[in-house]
């Protein structure tokens, strides 16, 4: 391990929720929860404020609304999410060639290897700059971990929150971690530390002395031998910085074991959906559809499906997933789930859909030379009588000929309530509510956070490594 604290971990603090904090004047301080507002809808972020009322990642959103009825419940806006993060990923570009994204707000920086930093101090002053940037060019806090592991980055990052730094001086480590419950450590989740517990192993110093042969006898080799490594502080594993990907998935371990089955199948569906998320953010479509299922017992199953060819639709990610789940026993509880797709092509499904949409309208156009001329009017005149319905997503942003830019605040019933106001309004803004199909409101695309920024709505130069992620922020 290296000898000065030149790994940086950076931890967006509650990206989603902040984000529209940030972009929303009157939900600033106030519970937000951001994820899937439907009935099986679960929650991707909470803010702070929400989480006082116990409200946390990956829980179903229907218990998320009984602990908090009053918070604000927003749909993802993930276009301006990637584009924040494209900021955030290009201020850790600029410190070192080597940055390992772990997810849109979250990364690792190998501070040496851009020679940005080379002792304590010149690593704290590295991380403290990178957080006033970061604040300066989005609007938005991170907190930050520096030591000289991956593993005790993520520690001190986790430390900091929220909006704070937490550097871990090389040589204070074992001392660090040996008073602290065994869940501080990365993999340790509750049925593990249930397991411990019941052998009478509390704390991170108790995993060290009770010594590698008695843990690979407790949780077996892999894992206890894993495990003893981290309670001695050892970690060497550096800072990757993969530009050709092959393969995108995602990631959720759970705190407490899910043992419902329609649960299960809910969290795999809400991965696929993030799996694919991430397919497009790379321009990247794949053919190969993996579930990985780590269960109550730590004996991890990974099971595969192979499409006919490469794509990015998430109905049919979704579909394959569930397809896969089928085969897999989940009865004792699952402690994880993950969904990836490998096969990658550097086409996406959009260029399939034009193949077949270009099909599709040859033939239309075929049968309509074939076709009497009445016969094609009156099938233009009842297309024309059935005008697609607008949706309006909760927290998306809207335009008003009159009143200007807003966001949604919900909808139904013929009506969309929109509260007029922007980011960088210093009070909230009025609300009125509108028919449904008025011609004067439309959608719009996201303003940038920080006045005078440019967000590039949709753009392509995100990371192309997007590896596992767990939720959490």
């Amino acid at each position: 391990m290296r000898t000065a604290p030149t790994i940086l971990h950076l931890d967006m603090d509650a990206f989603y929720a902040s984000a529209e904090q940030a972009a929303k004047p009157s939900l600033r301080g106030k519970a937000v929860v951001v994820g899937g507002l439907g009935p099986r809808g679960v929650v991707a972020t909470a803010s702070y404020e929400a989480r006082k009322f116990g409200v946390h990642s990956a829980m179903p959103m229907g218990q998320a609304r009984r602990l908090a009825p009053h918070a604000a419940y927003l749909v993802p806006r993930f276009r301006l999410y990637r584009e924040i993060s494209e900021q955030v990923m290009g201020l850790l570009g600029a410190l070192s060639p080597l940055v390992e994204p772990l997810s849109l707000d979250e990364a690792f920086v190998d501070l040496e290897a851009g020679e940005a930093a080379w002792d304590a101090a010149s690593a704290e002053a590295v991380g403290q700059r990178l957080r006033a940037d970061i604040r300066r060019v989005t609007g938005l806090n991170g907190s930050v971990g520096l030591a000289a592991s991956k593993m005790l980055a993520k520690i001190g990052s986790e430390e900091a929150k929220p909006d704070g730094l937490v550097l871990i001086r090389p040589g204070t480590e074992r001392a660090l971690l040996g008073p602290q419950s065994v869940r501080i450590l990365p993999g340790v989740g509750p049925a593990t530390a249930d397991h411990l517990r019941r052998a009478g192993i509390l704390t991170v110093e108790e995993i060290a002395g009770a010594g590698e042969d008695e843990l690979v006898r407790l949780l077996g080799k892999a894992h206890g031998s894993h495990l003893y490594e981290m309670a001695l502080a050892r970690d060497e594993r550096p800072v990757v910085a993969e530009r050709d990907s092959k393969s995108v998935s995602v990631e959720d371990t759970y705190d407490v074991d899910i043992h419902d089955r329609v649960r299960v199948r809910m969290e795999v569906r809400r991965l696929a959906g993030r799996c694919v998320e991430r397919l497009r953010a790379a321009e990247r479509s794949g053919r190969t559809v993996v579930l990985k299922v780590r269960r109550y017992d730590f004996s991890t199953l990974t099971r595969s499906d192979t499409l006919r060819g490469p794509t990015d639709d998430p109905g049919v990610v979704r579909e394959a997933a569930a397809r896969l789940l089928e085969s897999v026993d989940t009865t004792g509880g699952v402690r994880l789930l993950g969904v990836g797709v490998s096969g990658l092509a550097d086409f996406t499904q959009e260029d399939l859909f034009a193949q077949f949409a270009a099909a599709e309208e040859a033939a239309a156009e075929e049968a309509a030379a074939e076709e009497p001329e009445g016969e094609a009017v009156a099938a233009e005149t009842v297309e024309a009588a059935e005008p697609v319905e607008r949706r309006w997503l909760a927290g998306h942003d809207v335009r008003h000929a009159e009143f200007g830019p807003g966001w949604v605040q919900g909808s139904g019933l013929g009506r969309v309530t929109v509260r007029f106001e922007t980011p960088y309004a210093a009070v909230p803004g009025r609300v009125r509510t509108f028919r449904v199909d008025d011609p004067e409101l439309e959608s719009a695309d996201p303003l940038p956070l920080v006045e005078g920024a440019e967000v590039q709505v949709g753009s392509s130069s995100a990371p192309a490594t997007l590896p596992n992620v767990t939720s959490g922020d």
